[in-house]
């Protein structure tokens, strides 16, 4: 019985565990966990997503209330147009980052940076542009492009020395978006370096419509094989979403897919971002307790514990400090739902708003709690505690039970005295 240590990941001449850790932000994914899974030999990811806001919180910048601060005369304005990130702020962010990130690294693994072109911050091209070049500079093994086509964002990049050197890959959730996404490349003669096919019971935002259910990873991830291997496109392909065990691993493998990319265990593990208080909801979600929603204000369905305290919340829009996902406009569906709301309840000292959720202020205080299909196995992944609480996990145990496990089974790690 085949195992995924059977396999292995190969970039040129360097091989890997075919393991990935998906990029989840806003630093759930810390460098601490995608270094620890470097060290065990396979590729860990950090998010690029708000991280000026996430550098002020562990290198002690002031990106946020600097921000905040010059723009604060526009608070009560509903018109956000003008409130733009200073570029080169947002690139000594991400130099500050990437840069921590790659010199603590060790082991035979790599780091990868999740790019998430949804992230519009007021000037999608412009901001995405520093966040990648950046990002490059300070030697990140990889960037994976993340929530969009990035149907330009390789002409971005393309006059980098690192060009052609760091690993590129794109997640698509259809042959149709890769195929977009090869035809409007073509010219640069240069291909993706891997591809990361994310199938319907992935956690937070999705690439379907509400019709999520309908679909299948296994069937996505055999037609764009087929493609690839009818254009003679040697492409590595990794399938994400829903692959919960060794087992579920290991059949992809086995179909020719050269690895596989997992979070949802890696949620509640020690090296993760999410507070343990919040760990504790996920090991207790009942399936029930998942939904799929359209509350995002980027327009894509999101898969989210439904007693998350974001839902229904009717916090004052924080554009001034964050503003991360407003588009090249200036404009964003919470700050229209919100402004709703205040005026059909004037005077209200609090009011709520049912429809959208403010992404940038609930991600920043781990309030969103976006979560995989399978986050009610979790509890069948570890030990319950005298207390009634669950034993939170090592990224080394999670990784080592992906590698090494058969027949289906999680192996429960060692028990506290």
């Amino acid at each position: 019985m085949k195992r995924v240590d059977d396999f292995r990941l190969r970039f040129g001449k360097r091989e890997l565990v075919p393991i990935m850790i998906g990029g989840m932000g806003v630093d759930i994914s810390t460098a601490e966990l995608a270094l620890e899974v470097a060290r065990l030999g396979g590729i860990g990811h950090i998010s690029d997503a708000m991280l000026p806001t996430v550098t002020d919180r562990l290198y002690k910048t002031r990106f946020v209330k600097d921000k905040l601060q010059q723009y604060k005369y526009n608070v009560a304005n509903s018109d956000k147009s003008k409130v733009q990130f200073d570029l080169g702020h947002l690139a000594e962010a991400t130099h500050l980052h990437v840069g921590h990130t790659m010199q603590a690294k060790r082991g035979d693994g790599m780091i990868f940076m999740n790019c998430m072109e949804k992230l519009t911050m007021n000037a999608p091209r412009e901001t995405l542009r520093v966040r990648l070049r950046a990002a490059l500079d300070e030697g990140i093994d990889g960037i994976t492009l993340a929530a969009g086509l990035h149907l330009g964002s390789f002409a971005l990049i393309e006059d980098h020395p690192r060009f052609r050197d760091a690993q590129l890959g794109i997640i698509v959730s259809s042959l149709r978006a890769l195929q977009l996404f090869l035809r409007k490349n073509a010219k640069m003669g240069r291909l993706p370096d891997f591809i990361v096919v994310e199938g319907p019971l992935a956690g937070g935002h999705l690439g379907f419509g509400m019709d999520w259910a309908q679909y299948d990873l296994h069937t996505i991830a055999a037609e764009i094989q087929q493609y690839l291997q009818a254009e003679k496109l040697d492409i590595p392909l990794i399938p994400a979403g829903g692959i919960f065990t060794g087992s579920d691993a290991t059949s992809f493998l086995e179909n020719g897919c050269a690895a596989v990319q997992v979070a949802t265990r890696f949620t509640v593990a020690k090296e993760c971002g999410i507070p343990e208080k919040v760990q504790q909801e996920y090991f207790k979600a009942s399936e029930s307790d998942i939904e799929v929603n359209m509350l995002s204000p980027t327009g894509y369905p999101m898969r989210m514990l439904k007693n998350c305290p974001a839902i229904g919340s009717g916090i004052r829009p924080n554009c001034e400090a964050f503003g991360y996902v407003l588009d090249a406009n200036g404009n964003c569906s919470y700050i229209d739902a919100y402004n709703r709301e205040v005026a059909a309840h004037p005077g209200a000292k609090k009011i709520s708003v049912k429809d959208k959720i403010c992404l940038c202020t609930h991600m920043r205080n781990y309030d969103c709690w976006t979560c995989g299909h399978y986050t009610y196995r979790l509890k069948d992944t570890t030990n319950r505690n005298a207390d009634g609480t669950y034993q939170i996990l090592t990224a080394e145990h999670i990784f080592h039970d992906y590698q090494f496990s058969t027949g289906n089974k999680v192996a429960l790690p060692p028990q506290h005295p």
